[in-house]
């Protein structure tokens, strides 16, 4: 069965907002074997909407609509749907019932706009939106399904993962696909795929590799199909293991991983702590690290050293130091990790100085030059990166190395 997805809104179309709810109903529409065929962004106009369902329906089976749902006047995908569908509003007292229920949860009354919220197309089964107030509404014609949903992401997820997705995998008669995404970091996609060249040329026909570089790391994901789903899961879990011999050095987890949790984790079986001081990534590091639920257990604080005196008065980098080598230095950024070590009292401190641009940089350290560092009860190692002109991707890819390394530090065999 092959799907549609239709995103309404002005507001995608002028760029003032990303569609990321196409990539997450594709996600997770691929994990039960169906596959999208064709997003679509069009504009809040009736015309537009009855064109874009007619044309969809010639091209897939499964038709899913996001966005126009609301209960002012220019959300009009719900009446326009009624025509397309020739069937009228009618009330339903359940979704007035629910969004009443909304709107005393917050202490409001319901006006008589979000009272139209409750008015859905007599053919049309309706699914509750427990996050907002306009329902997801499914509807079934000349052998097509139509699920019209909010266009609000946390909305939207709501009503796919209760009701959409498992009635969609119920029906689905497609073939089992299983991902599994290995993560790396340390080496950039065209050398990793020279690592793994052999391997990937050895691939079973039924098994894709894709490369998915982003700052800092490059994804391997593996996808599987085949009739059984277990046997599909086994394969491809017996390539992935095949790729430590090749590149073991590189990876540091799966699928959803993150460093940040990984660190976490590893930090709580050493019953450790972890502080961090920061010059050019401004406090990002610290962002990811505290993004993470419990990271309190470990993680102590953060001195954004961004000024050389900030480095000198809180991390006790002495003046001459920063004379004879600069900020941006081996010799600074070791003595900030062992100062934040000291600092905050923690057993483990990581730290960045760099140039992030896209001015500051001289021809002995061009604007990407940066320096980490990880102090551990062991001592101080620094690594020097070249991370190129981009202000914030030099910034993401100076938090992800500083992590890795921590995390390197972390599972190193005494």
């Amino acid at each position: 069965m092959q799907v549609e997805i239709i995103t309404i809104g002005d507001e995608l179309l002028i760029g003032q907002v990303v569609d990321t709810n196409s990539a997450w109903i594709g996600e997770q529409l691929n994990l039960i074997g169906l596959r999208v065929v064709q997003i679509t962004s069009i504009s809040d106009q009736r015309e537009h909407i009855l064109k874009a369902l007619e044309q969809a329906a010639g091209r897939a089976e499964i038709i899913l609509i996001t966005g126009g749902l609301g209960p002012t006047s220019d959300d009009i995908t719900k009446p326009t749907l009624s025509e397309y569908f020739n069937s009228p509003l009618v009330f339903h007292p359940e979704v007035l019932e629910e969004v009443e229920r909304m709107f005393a949860s917050r202490g409001l009354p319901v006006t008589k706009v979000n009272r139209k919220q409750a008015e859905v197309p007599e053919n049309a089964t309706v699914m509750p939106n427990h996050n907002g107030t306009a329902p997801g509404m499914w509807f079934e014609k000349d052998g097509r399904i139509y699920v019209s949903m909010p266009g609000v992401p946390f909305e939207m997820k709501g009503i796919m993962t209760n009701y959409v997705l498992p009635e969609l995998a119920k029906r689905s008669t497609s073939q089992a696909i299983y991902h599994k995404t290995v993560l790396t970091q340390g080496l950039g996609e065209s050398m990793v795929a020279a690592r793994i060249e052999d391997w990937e040329k050895a691939l079973p026909g039924n098994i894709k590799l894709a490369y998915l570089p982003q700052p800092g790391m490059v994804r391997l994901r593996l996808t599987g199909t085949g009739t059984d789903p277990d046997t599909v899961k086994k394969q491809v879990d017996e390539e992935a293991e095949k790729l430590i011999p090749l590149i073991g050095e590189l990876i540091y987890g799966y699928n959803e991983d993150k460093l940040e949790s990984i660190i976490g984790r590893l930090l709580k079986e050493k019953n450790a702590t972890l502080s961090t001081a920061e010059s050019c990534t401004g406090g990002y590091v610290a962002h990811l690290i505290t993004s993470i639920a419990g990271s309190s257990d470990y993680y102590y604080g953060s001195i954004i050293a961004y000024h050389n005196n900030i480095k000198q008065s809180h991390l006790g980098v002495k003046e001459t130091v920063l004379q004879d080598f600069g900020a941006v230095s081996r010799e600074v950024v070791m003595a900030m990790a062992e100062g934040a070590r000291k600092k905050l009292g923690t057993d483990y401190a990581i730290s960045t100085s760099g140039i992030a641009g896209p001015d500051g940089g001289t021809p002995e350290k061009p604007v990407g030059t940066v320096w980490i560092a990880v102090a551990s009860p062991s001592g101080i190692e620094a690594k020097l990166l070249h991370l190129g002109p981009n202000r914030m991707r030099t910034i993401q890819m100076a938090a992800f190395n500083v992590l890795n390394m921590l995390r390197k530090e972390l599972i190193k065999k005494v």
